[in-house]
């Protein structure tokens, strides 16, 4: 019995202090302002690496001094950071609340310049020296907002402006007097506090108060104020918001004698604490990042099962903090780095730097779509992390890199022979009809092409970059939608009229059946000869198909065969989606040759020498077509929608200048 009531007692204790310590504990990581500068980092550099290391070294300064000051210039455009926690917090409210402060000021990245204010510490980072700026005319503001109301009594209004002049006043006076910039005060139920960054000092101080004293005035009568300024910040209340008891170390000793009480009452607590506040911080930080990421588009569920999640930091480390040595591959949304696991396995982390929605809705498409999908010819997905200053996707490491590398590159050490070229289409078609029907949702790569074909050890084909990817039910025949895509690769009724089916992939397949068997780009456009589909058609039409096969080939390849993938790619290439075949009946063409591939028309060319170097790797969108230059290719198409409903993420173009027949 004794036991039980032993027990019971010990449990209500536990609860007790854990009660207190969480209420006399407030790190006050409310945001009361935050400033993103206009100008941006442009993506070559390299400055997210330097973003992070330079918070990591002031999180460093916080932990050892509650406060910090850091420059840094390992990219293009430097960077000078500051952090302070207001002096009436305790070292682990200062904690907390400068973890909270890092977490929110990436929302400004790539701008090189932020800062941003919470009730109880300040962050900033500059691409300038401006830690002894006290003021800032341009950017120095006030936040009026309070959850406490307007006084509107008469009497009670004089009363309150009378009492917020006097002890503004007294805590600006007072914490300019003080070495650490810092006072706090109270006056008839009101109270403010005063705290200006180490940085400025007393003359700066002085000058950052005086104007934070005038300018948190005009606030009255609202029962709360902030100003925020480049060297200080000022606040009053008729709720008392700052721990006094921190405050008023070496002052008062009746202050003094309750802090060491609630000081050793939480130390002797603290071992049986540490579970529940273990648990406690989890909670509060989970929840603080899914409400962060809410205004960036929905998460899939799957991103919360433990096997998809990555913590920042691991995946930072294993990859030598994007060390340049450990690069992979470059994307237009990103880069991809080899990293290296703390258990010793090796994977790929492809790193998103959002500076549009447009990346952002990637991102979260490119996870949703195939964090459930596992096939022999689709690169997988391991996991991912949304918790740092950008967002990470984990894929298993395939060490031969892209297949662009392989077909396309000068003085190729390795020379992929008919075999392993054959395979790869093949294997690239299984992944394509796996995409197509094998998934209960029909997905639309809409982006594939050599870059996007990745090689394992076995040369075995995996398609990657599910950022442009779209679905949907089996019930639609087809989506309208914005253009993005390769050029080159798009299908003629996409690029035209957005018109997007499963066998908008077929068409970009086509074309990468032709480049892989011809070892030849489809956007360079040559003079004798056209473009690549137009080289390949008029091979066709005089029987010497054979004469497109990659010269470095020599005669080491089946006549027969070579000619059949080629008319295969052809089929795929058709004008009209109709005429072309589903990627499973692709694979079926491949797999059986003794099966007849039925005769392709005369597929619609793409002019390439009308883009420049760099449209390989953009998206591009297109506004108007008139339907009478498809005419040049027998295709009659009806173009009836807004150009104004169109994604315009790229210049528009006549369709004489890219459709050619």
């Amino acid at each position: 019995m004794k036991s039980k009531y032993s027990s019971s007692w010990v449990l209500c204790t536990i609860l007790c202090l854990s009660t207190l310590s969480h209420s006399l504990s407030d790190p006050r990581i409310s945001e009361a302002g935050l400033y993103c500068g206009k100008n941006r980092a442009p993506l070559k550099a390299n400055y997210i690496p330097s973003f992070i290391k330079e918070m990591e070294t002031l999180s460093q300064q916080v932990t050892d001094h509650n406060w910090g000051s850091h420059f840094i210039n390992i990219s293009a455009i430097p960077i000078f950071g500051l952090a302070q926690c207001f002096h009436d917090l305790s070292h682990t409210d200062c904690l907390l609340c400068y973890a909270a402060s890092r977490t929110k000021l990436p929302r400004c990245l790539p701008s090189v310049s932020a800062r941003i204010y919470l009730d109880g510490c300040f962050l900033r980072y500059d691409n300038y020296n401006f830690y002894s700026e006290s003021t800032d005319p341009s950017r120095d503001t006030v936040n009026c907002t309070s959850q406490y109301g307007i006084v509107s009594d008469a009497a009670q209004r004089v009363e309150l402006q009378m009492s917020v002049g006097r002890l503004v006043d007294s805590v600006t006076a007072l914490a300019v007097a003080k070495a650490r910039g810092f006072a706090v005060g109270d006056v008839k139920g009101v109270y403010a506090l005063a705290q200006c960054w180490n940085t400025v000092g007393s003359e700066g101080c002085r000058e950052c108060l005086r104007k934070a004293a005038k300018e948190v005035k005009t606030c009255l009568p609202k029962r709360e104020g902030r100003a925020l300024n480049a060297g200080c910040y000022l606040r009053y209340s008729t709720h008392k918001f700052y721990n006094e008891e921190d405050a008023a170390r070496g002052g008062k000793g009746s202050f003094r004698r309750r802090g060491v009480i609630i000081a050793e009452v939480l130390a002797a607590a603290a071992v049986l604490m540490l579970a529940l506040s273990a648990s406690y911080a989890a909670f509060t930080r989970l929840s603080k990042i899914k409400r962060e990421n809410k205004n960036l588009g929905p998460i899939s569920s799957s991103i919360s099962k433990s096997r998809l999640n990555y913590k920042y930091e691991t995946l930072e480390k294993a990859t030598d903090y994007f060390n340049s040595s450990r690069k992979i591959g470059q994307g237009g949304a990103g880069s991809v780095f080899k990293g290296i696991l703390p258990s010793g396995k090796v994977v790929a982390v492809k790193r998103l730097i959002f500076n549009n929605r447009q990346w952002v809705d990637e991102f979260f498409n490119e996870v949703n779509l195939i964090s459930g999908i596992e096939h022999k010819n689709l690169v997988k997905l391991l996991g991912c992390s949304i918790e740092g200053p950008e967002s990470l996707l984990v894929y298993e490491y395939l060490p031969k890199k892209s297949l662009d590398q392989f077909i396309f590159e000068k003085n190729r050490a390795q020379i992929l022979n008919w075999k392993k070229r054959f395979n790869i289409i093949l294997g690239t078609a299984e992944g394509l009809a796996y995409l197509h029907e094998g998934t209960k949702i029909r997905i639309i790569h809409r982006d594939i092409k050599s870059s996007n074909i990745l090689l394992d050890e076995n040369l075995t084909p995996k398609i990657a970059d599910f950022g442009l990817a779209r679905c949907f039910g089996a019930d639609k025949s087809h989506l309208s939608t914005g253009i993005a895509g390769t050029l080159g690769y798009m299908a003629p009724e996409y690029l035209i009229r957005g018109q997007l089916t499963d066998k908008a992939d077929v068409y970009s397949y086509g074309v990468l059946v032709l480049e892989i068997v011809s070892g030849r780009r489809n956007n360079v456009f040559r003079e004798d000869s056209g473009s690549l589909l137009q080289t390949v058609w008029k091979l066709y039409r005089s029987n010497t198909l054979n004469e497109a096969v990659d010269s470095c080939l020599g005669d080491d390849f089946p006549a027969t065969e070579a000619s059949r993938v080629f008319r295969i790619a052809l089929l795929c290439t058709q004008a009209s989606a109709s005429l072309r075949p589903s990627m499973s009946h692709v694979v079926f063409m491949l797999s059986n040759s003794n099966v007849d591939v039925p005769t392709p028309n005369q597929p619609p060319f793409l002019n390439t020498g009308v883009l420049d170097s760099d449209s390989s790797s953009k998206s591009y969108s297109t506004s108007s077509f008139i339907s009478n230059a498809l005419k040049k290719i027998g295709v009659s198409y009806s173009y009836s929608e807004s150009s104004s409903s169109r994604n315009s993420e790229g210049p528009s173009r006549s369709a004489e200048s890219i459709v050619q027949g």
